[in-house]
């Protein structure tokens, strides 16, 4: 598949100071926005990203959306140098777009790159926790965390719980990660950090994609950090779960265990 390239807008802003220092909130962050049919969204949570952080860019990752959330996300970029816009072609799961998102977001200079949903779920006002620890120097990824203390999820009945819990679980135990929220899309990375990972070895396309980036952060000797977060099913639109990504997400789990267990795995740091 092959991405245009970014709609033009503002080069990001460049970070300063020391760690801790006082920075104009969002100053050296992109927002990585993956889109497949949120014209319905794209508008409202855009605005609500860049009220949170109003020094931040904002990349939209539209996936080719057949409802126009392309077009209304072009709208947006040529009212405001704050909002980029990368065109893909088709869908090719979200993982792929978000790579697709970091690399441009880490070409073009970000210190610091926020990933999150289009669908409200994740809250654009605990955007600010998420870069906090990053800012303080203290982490290298942080996770918006459902199932740490302080976390909680509305909205979701017992299936879609059980799912989400039980796959955390699986993954934290089969590769031996700390993290209590291994499936969540809502983190932040420090660029040297995310760009550290092999994009090119991530097998991930789905919603595995998430264990995996984590996975591969924390064997390279990330500073993974939890900040808890309140995760809302999304307001409009259908969910995009399905029993195809379930399946993938075992199978890749197992497939980095197996890999790193023949010594073809990412290499642990030290």
């Amino acid at each position: 598949m092959t991405a245009s390239a970014a709609s033009p807008g503002s080069s990001s802003p460049e970070a300063s100071g020391a760690p801790g220092s006082a920075l104009p909130s969002g100053a050296g962050a992109w927002v990585v926005l993956p889109t497949y049919n949120e014209a319905e969204n794209v508008r409202e949570i855009a605005a609500a990203i860049l009220a949170a952080l109003p020094a931040a860019t904002l990349l939209v990752v539209d996936d080719g959306s057949p409802d126009g959330t392309g077009a209304l996300a072009d709208e947006l970029a040529a009212a405001d140098p704050r909002v980029r816009v990368l065109h893909r072609s088709a869908k090719a799961g979200l993982g792929r777009a978000y790579l697709a998102g970091f690399r441009v977001a880490l070409d073009s200079g970000a210190a610091r790159i926020i990933q999150m949903d289009a669908d409200w779920s994740h809250d654009p006002s605990a955007t600010p926790s998420l870069l906090a620890p990053l800012e303080a120097g203290s982490a290298d990824l942080v996770i918006g965390s459902r199932y740490t203390k302080g976390g909680q999820v509305v909205d979701w009945g017992i299936a879609r719980r059980f799912v989400s819990r039980g796959g955390s679980l699986f993954a934290r135990i089969v590769l031996g990660l700390p993290a209590n929220d291994l499936t969540g899309g809502f983190k932040a990375w420090r660029a040297a950090t995310l760009g550290a990972v092999d994009f090119a070895g991530v097998h991930a396309g789905g919603y595995v994609f998430q264990v995996e980036m984590t996975y591969r952060a924390q064997r390279g000797g990330a500073r993974v950090r939890e900040v808890p977060i309140t995760f809302r099913d999304r307001r409009v639109g259908q969910s995009k779960m399905s029993r195809r990504i379930i399946v993938e997400a075992l199978v890749v789990v197992i497939q980095l265990r197996w890999e790193e267990l023949r010594g073809r795995g990412p290499r642990r740091a030290g």
